[in-house]
């Protein structure tokens, strides 16, 4: 009874393992949803529309973009993570997903749980203040600021979101007491920046840049730790207090259990995408470096960013959401 038995087994998983395979040497064979965790119109959208038809093209499947808004990504990103792992559910996600951990309590891991594609593209923030102010660099608001503790404030577009995380992060490392002024989004805060309602924010480059130029905001520094193409003579934060990166960015990735030449195929596809000359405009439109590389270094940046985040959020004392 053992041996047939065993037999029997042996016999299934030969048969299972075949068809597996057989799956995957055909894939994809049926249209590959593609879920954005935000509204329609957001950074996350716009990249996964700019790639999905593409892979349309290459592949002769439609990327069907699904919108899965609320909870700062984790919705979208859950449903991910109980989809089938047979590479037609995948979630193209921001920085956001960086911090989830930190900042809400998941039922997954967001570092091990998954399984990274690619790294799609990275920007940073902007520190950015009112014309008028007398404070011209890093160095000069971080000595501001330790001589007139609890003066200076800084605007977000939200509790939580990178632009309040990155200056919670620049408080501990600069040393320095700001108070944090949320707003209900971009749109609010760069109006309280234009009308010096608020000292300094840590902003998105793609709103900050055009008011950059007109000369009605100037900016002391970004918060990659490399200068940016976009705006050259701005100095990165690193270079007044070493060490200092938050980075914006995007990215690709799939149930955790997701066979390896699907993972494959997919990184191949889109590294090939990020090199079109429409992709490399667009990033340069955005003020983003294309970044690619293999999915550890992808998983490289989930794992760095989610060890930052909470350290943050723990010595700030954020509230972590249920």
């Amino acid at each position: 009874m053992f041996n047939r038995v065993s037999w029997a087994m042996v016999v299934c998983a030969l048969f299972t393992g075949a068809a597996t395979a057989q799956a995957q040497e055909k894939y994809p064979g049926k249209p590959i949803r593609l879920v954005a965790p935000f509204a329609p119109g957001g950074g996350a959208d716009t990249v996964a529309r700019l790639i999905g038809p593409q892979i349309h093209e290459a592949w002769g499947q439609p990327v069907i973009v699904d919108n899965r808004g609320g909870g700062g990504g984790t919705i979208g990103a859950g449903i991910v993570v109980n989809a089938p792992p047979d590479g037609y559910t995948l979630i193209l996600v921001n920085r956001s997903y960086g911090a989830n951990a930190a900042l809400h309590q998941l039922p997954y891991d967001t570092v091990t749980g998954i399984q990274p594609i690619i790294l799609i593209g990275e920007t940073g923030l902007i520190v950015t203040m009112h014309p008028t102010s007398p404070i011209r660099s890093i160095r000069e608001f971080v000595d501001a600021a330790r001589i007139a503790s609890g003066k200076y404030n800084f605007g977000s577009a939200g509790t939580g979101g990178l632009g309040h995380l990155a200056g919670e992060l620049f408080k501990l490392e600069a040393k320095v007491n700001l108070t944090h002024v949320p707003y209900k989004g971009t749109g609010p805060v760069m109006g309280a920046l234009l009308a010096a309602e608020v000292h300094t924010s840590f902003s998105s480059m793609v709103p900050a840049i055009p008011h950059i130029k007109s000369g009605r905001l100037r900016a002391i520094g970004i918060t990659p730790p490399r200068r940016s193409r976009t705006l050259p003579d701005v100095p990165s934060i690193s270079e007044t207090i070493p060490g200092f990166d938050v980075v914006h960015w995007y990215g690709i990735w799939g149930p955790k259990a997701l066979p390896q030449p699907i993972v494959t195929r997919w990184n191949r596809e889109v590294a090939r995408i990020l090199k079109t000359d429409a992709m490399q405009k667009w990033f340069a439109n955005e003020g983003m470096e294309p970044a690619g590389g293999l999915p550890e270094q992808f998983y490289n940046r989930i794992k760095s960013d989610t060890e930052k985040w909470k350290r943050v959020v723990r010595e700030a004392k954020i509230p972590v959401a249920g």
